[in-house]
């Protein structure tokens, strides 16, 4: 009887989702995502007009955020020549931030970052971005051999070096940029769904009502952690794209 209260749903319930309303491709993902970019529509569109010179409430936060991406995103990692660059990645990364805090919402539980289908976009916009960028600033010859030819590296080492290069760059950077986050968003999801059952599992059986206290703490302990997994998750990801952007505007750095 204790097992059959532990038993839990099968991965792919946790995974897929019916259709809304009957439109195809349109689940509870596709409406998270769209609720993200509301919220963040909304979010700035209110404390932009608010306009006070001494900031309160939502116009403090979003100047707060404003800066913080700003001194700790693009000064870092672009220079003053990336402020060009800061409404796309203010942007990306409120999104995202947004998006991955669904995971610890009430009712809805579940962080659309957690599906391939989300990041692997954004993935894909940052490297069309910073490549049409490198092609437009240096040259598409001159942007390829910078890019695939380090300097310093020997003639007879150019059939090593240039498709390792090629690799690394064009097709691990917008992978590994996707998956980073997909992943560390779903494991998160999980262990929420896992501690969450157990809980409630154990809440319903008397003889084990003892160890309640303990899957409940790891629920509490497991939700405060993937609070500051969504936050760092997004600085990760749009960090990284303001770094390959401003490669592809500034190889020498």
């Amino acid at each position: 009887m204790i097992l059959a209260a532990l038993t839990f749903p099968p991965i792919e319930e946790l995974l897929e989702w019916k259709d809304i309303a009957g439109i195809p491709g349109f689940n509870k993902v596709s409406l998270l995502c769209v609720i993200s970019a509301i919220i963040v529509f909304v979010f700035f569109m209110v404390a932009g007009r608010k306009g006070q010179l001494v900031p309160k409430g939502v116009q403090n936060i979003a100047e707060s955020t404003v800066e913080f991406v700003r001194e700790s995103i693009i000064m870092q990692t672009m220079g003053p020549d990336g402020l060009y660059w800061m409404p796309f990645l203010l942007t990306m990364f409120t999104f995202l931030l947004v998006a991955n805090l669904f995971e610890v919402v009430p009712i809805i539980q579940f962080p659309p970052t957690a599906r391939m289908a989300v990041p692997f976009p954004l993935a894909l916009l940052v490297f069309f971005l910073f490549l049409g960028m490198g092609i437009k600033r240096q040259g598409f010859g001159s942007y390829m051999k910078a890019t695939l030819v380090p300097s310093g590296v020997p003639k007879s080492l150019y059939i090593l070096v240039v498709p390792i290069e090629f690799f690394s760059t064009f097709l691990m950077r917008p992978f590994s940029l996707a998956v980073r986050l997909f992943a560390n968003m779903l494991a998160g999801h999980l262990l929420l769904v896992t501690f969450a059952l157990l809980t409630a599992a154990l809440f319903t059986k008397s003889v084990m009502v003892v160890l309640l206290p303990l899957p409940f703490a790891m629920l509490l302990a497991v939700t405060v952690f993937e609070v500051l997994v969504a936050v760092l998750q997004a600085f990760i990801f749009t960090i990284l794209a303001a770094v390959y952007i401003g490669e592809a505007m500034n190889p020498q750095h």
